[in-house]
C-alpha cells in the first residue's frame, strides 16, 4: 500500500467498512460515518472535482469550520493529485486573499455563505479561483440571481457529479490512485506569522505519514479512543492528528458549533486531547471564576481538596482523598473524565496551569514542534513511561529525529536546530525564506532552549524576543508573560524591557471573568474599555501583579502596567490566529503607551477607532492610569 492520505482511507474502508471512523454533531443529534461511509463520501467528492478540472499541482484551499467533509474534502484533493491548504475560518477577507492569490489556488471548498462572500468581495484577487464548491446552501439564493457567479457549485452536486463519472467507469478511483506519487508535496501548512505575513510549508504524503506513526509510537491510540476535534484544521497539530486517524483508527468526532463544545466534550467523553495554551489557561480561570460564586462550604471543599492535591503532586504521587473531594467531579464537569492523553502545545504553558491541572488528576503533558517540522518531536512520555513530568521542560525528542542547540552559552542556551525525515520540504513559492532557515538540511527554529543532560529540552523564549534590561540583566518575557496569566484575571499580557530600566507590562483583562467579580461586588460597568478603566479593578489587578511578582526574580518583576482598553485580536494582527503574540505589532501601534509607561506619565488619553466583533466600528475615549503593584517585602523569587 503506498503511503498516501487516500491509500490510508481506502485500506480501512475495505478491511474494516463497519467500523465508526467519525461523528459529527448536528441539531443536537450525532450522526455517525463508518469507513466505508468516509470512503464514498470522499471518493465521489474527489472523481467530481477531476471532472471539473482540478489536477495535479493545483492548489485547493478549505475554508471552514471542523466538518467530516473538511477532512473528506483533503483527502480528495490528494488524490486529485491537488496540494490541500487549510485556511483558518476566522480570517478576515485580507488574509483569505493574500492566501488564494499567493497561492494561485484553481478551487476553494468553503462551509457557508459566510466564507463565499470573503471570496467573492476578493474581485481580481481572487480571478485565478476557478471553482467555488459550498455545503451549507442557506443564504446562497442571492447569488443565484442572473445567473450569479458560474464558479458556485454545491457540495452535493459535486458528489453527484462524482457518483455518475464513478457509474460511467467504475476503475476511474482505483485509476486515481494508482498514479499518486507518495513523495510529492501533498499539504501546504501555514506558519503561525508572528512577525509577517504566514508562510505555507510543503509537506509530502508519506514524510507527513511516517512522522504521524513516530509520535503513535511514543503516544499510541487504540481504535477503541475517541478524540474530539476542537483545534483548527489547517493547524499543524490537527493535521497531524487526521494522520493519525488514518493509522490507528482512533474515532474522530466534531462539536456542533463552538459554543457548544463544553457540552459536546462531556456526552463523547474524549480520551485524547492536544489543546494550546491559551485554552488550558481560560479553562483553568473559568473553574476559579465558578468557584467565586459557589457557597462557602463548596468553596472550602474546593481549597482543601486542592490543597491535598498539591501536596501529593510534589511528593510525585496523586492522593485518593484529592481526588475523592474535588478532582473527579472537576474534570467529569469538563468532559475530562476518561482522558489518558492530554496534551499542550503551540505555546509555553505557565507551570502553575501545569500543576493546576496535574492536581486534579488530568494526565497534561507538554509538547514541542513547529509547522516546519510536521507538528509535535518533542514531548513528554506518559506517566506510566515516565512517571509525573518535569514541566520546567517540554519533554525529548523523538527517537528519530536528530536535535542540537546552535552556538549554546556558557549556561548552554541557544537556538534549537532540528532534522528529521518527515520535516518540510521548503516554503511554497519562497526559496529565499526556505535558505534561510533550512540549512544543510537543518531546520532553525528560532526558539530559545536548553537540552539538559538527561535528554530533556527546555525552551526558554523565541531567540529574538531574549531581552536585557539596561542594566544587562536577562529575562524572558514569555516567562513573565506565563506567569502573569496564571492570574484568573488577566487575559492576555505583553511583558516589555529591552534596553529600558526595568519590566513593564500590558494587560487585558479577562472580561468574562472580571465582569463577574465586578457584578459580585456591585460595580457598574457597560463595556470592556469600562470595566478596565474603573479603580477598583485596578486595585484588584495590583495585588494580583504584586502577588506574581513575589514569585519572580528581582530583575523579571514587573513595576508598572497599564490596562489596555481593549482585548488583544488576531482580525487586528496583535495576536496570530493560534494565539500568538505578535510583538512587532504591539510595539508599533502600542509605542505610545509603552514610552508613557517608562516616563511615569499617571494619565495616558487615548482617543481612537476600534472594530468591534459585530464589524461595527466604535471610537473609544478614554483615560489610561498608570499602575505600580506593590514591591515584594524581601527574597528574590524563584528563578526562571
Amino acid at each position: 500500500m503506498k503511503s498516501t492520505l487516500p491509500h490510508r482511507l481506502a485500506d480501512n474502508a475495505a478491511r474494516w467498512p463497519q467500523a465508526i471512523a467519525a461523528r459529527e454533531k448536528t441539531l443536537g443529534l450525532w450522526r455517525t460515518f463508518s469507513w466505508a461511509q468516509c470512503l464514498h463520501e470522499t471518493r465521489a467528492l474527489a472523481l467530481g472535482l477531476r471532472a471539473l478540472g482540478v489536477g495535479v499541482g493545483d492548489v485547493v484551499a478549505l475554508l471552514g469550520q471542523n466538518r467530516p467533509h473538511w477532512v473528506f474534502g483533503q483527502i480528495a484533493a490528494h488524490a486529485c493529485g491537488a496540494l490541500s491548504l487549510g485556511i483558518y475560518r476566522d480570517s478576515m477577507a485580507d488574509e483569505v486573499g493574500f492566501l488564494v492569490e499567493y497561492c494561485q489556488v484553481r478551487a476553494v471548498l468553503v462551509e457557508d455563505e459566510e466564507q463565499v462572500d470573503k471570496l467573492l468581495d476578493l474581485g481580481e484577487r481572487s480571478s485565478g479561483v476557478r471553482l467555488i464548491v459550498y455545503a451549507d446552501p442557506r443564504g446562497m439564493g442571492k447569488h443565484r440571481v442572473d445567473g450569479g457567479d458560474p464558479r458556485l457549485r454545491t457540495l452535493a452536486s459535486v458528489v453527484e457529479l462524482g457518483k455518475r463519472v464513478l457509474q460511467d467507469d467504475p476503475r476511474a478511483w482505483d485509476a486515481m490512485l494508482e498514479v499518486l506519487d507518495p513523495t510529492a508535496v501533498c499539504i501546504l501548512c501555514t506558519t503561525s506569522g508572528t512577525t509577517s505575513q504566514p508562510k505555507p510549508a510543503m509537506l509530502a504524503a508519506a514524510g507527513f505519514l511516517d512522522h504521524a506513526t513516530q509520535m503513535l509510537a511514543v503516544d499510541p491510540r487504540t481504535p477503541d479512543e475517541e478524540y474530539v476535534s476542537v483545534l483548527p484544521l489547517p493547524w499543524i497539530g490537527e493535521q497531524v492528528a487526521l494522520g493519525q486517524w488514518l493509522i490507528a483508527r482512533f474515532r474522530f468526532n466534531f462539536c456542533e458549533e463552538v459554543e457548544t463544545t463544553a457540552a459536546d466534550l462531556r456526552e463523547i467523553g474524549p480520551t485524547a486531547m492536544l489543546w494550546p495554551p491559551r485554552a488550558w489557561e481560560a479553562t483553568a480561570a473559568d473553574v476559579k471564576a465558578r468557584m467565586m460564586d459557589a457557597s462557602p462550604v463548596k468553596r472550602a471543599l474546593y481549597e482543601f481538596g486542592i490543597r491535598l492535591g498539591y501536596r501529593a503532586l510534589d511528593r510525585g504521587r496523586r492522593s485518593w482523598l484529592s481526588d475523592l473531594v474535588v478532582g473527579r467531579a472537576l474534570r467529569d464537569r469538563m468532559g475530562f473524565s476518561r482522558l489518558v492523553s492530554a496534551t499542550t502545545g503551540g505555546a509555553p504553558l505557565g507551570p502553575d496551569v501545569f500543576r493546576f491541572f496535574r492536581a486534579i488528576g488530568v494526565p497534561l503533558r507538554q509538547v514541542y514542534g513547529q509547522t516546519e517540522l510536521c507538528g509535535v518531536y518533542v514531548m513528554h512520555r506518559r506517566d506510566e513511561d515516565a512517571g509525573t513530568p518535569d514541566y520546567a521542560t517540554v519533554g525529548r525528542p523523538l527517537q528519530y529525529v536528530d536535535l542540537r542547540i546552535e552556538s549554546p552559552d556558557r549556561n548552554g542556551l541557544g537556538e534549537v536546530v532540528v532534522r528529521h525525515p518527515g520535516m518540510f520540504v521548503g516554503y511554497y513559492r519562497n526559496d529565499e525564506a526556505t535558505r534561510a532557515d533550512l540549512r544543510d538540511g537543518w531546520l532553525y527554529t528560532g526558539d530559545a532552549g536548553i537540552l539538559r543532560e538527561d535528554g530533556e529540552l527546555v525552551v526558554v523564549d523565541r531567540v529574538r524576543d531574549l531581552a536585557r534590561l539596561a542594566n544587562g540583566d536577562a529575562f524572558s518575557p514569555q516567562f513573565v508573560e506565563n506567569k502573569l496569566k496564571f492570574s484568573p484575571y488577566v487575559g492576555e499580557c505583553v511583558a516589555i524591557g529591552q534596553d529600558r530600566e526595568f519590566v513593564a507590562a500590558l494587560i487585558c483583562i479577562r472580561y468574562s471573568i472580571v465582569s463577574k467579580w465586578a457584578e459580585k461586588n456591585r460595580l457598574a460597568f457597560t463595556t470592556y474599555s469600562d470595566l478596565a478603566a474603573r479603580d477598583e479593578v485596578a486595585a484588584l489587578l495590583r495585588e494580583e501583579v504584586a502577588t506574581i511578582n513575589a514569585q519572580l526574580p528581582a530583575a523579571q518583576q514587573v513595576r508598572r502596567f497599564y490596562l489596555l482598553y481593549k482585548e488583544l485580536d488576531p482580525d487586528d494582527g496583535e495576536l496570530t490566529r493560534t494565539r500568538k503574540v505578535r510583538r512587532h505589532t504591539i510595539n508599533e501601534r502600542y509605542g505610545f503607551l509603552i514610552d508613557a509607561l517608562y516616563e511615569g506619565r499617571a494619565l495616558v488619553e487615548v482617543d481612537t477607532t476600534i472594530t468591534l466583533a459585530d464589524g461595527r466600528k466604535s471610537r473609544i475615549a478614554t483615560r489610561l492610569k498608570l499602575q505600580e503593584p506593590a514591591r515584594p517585602a524581601s527574597g528574590r523569587g524563584e528563578n526562571a
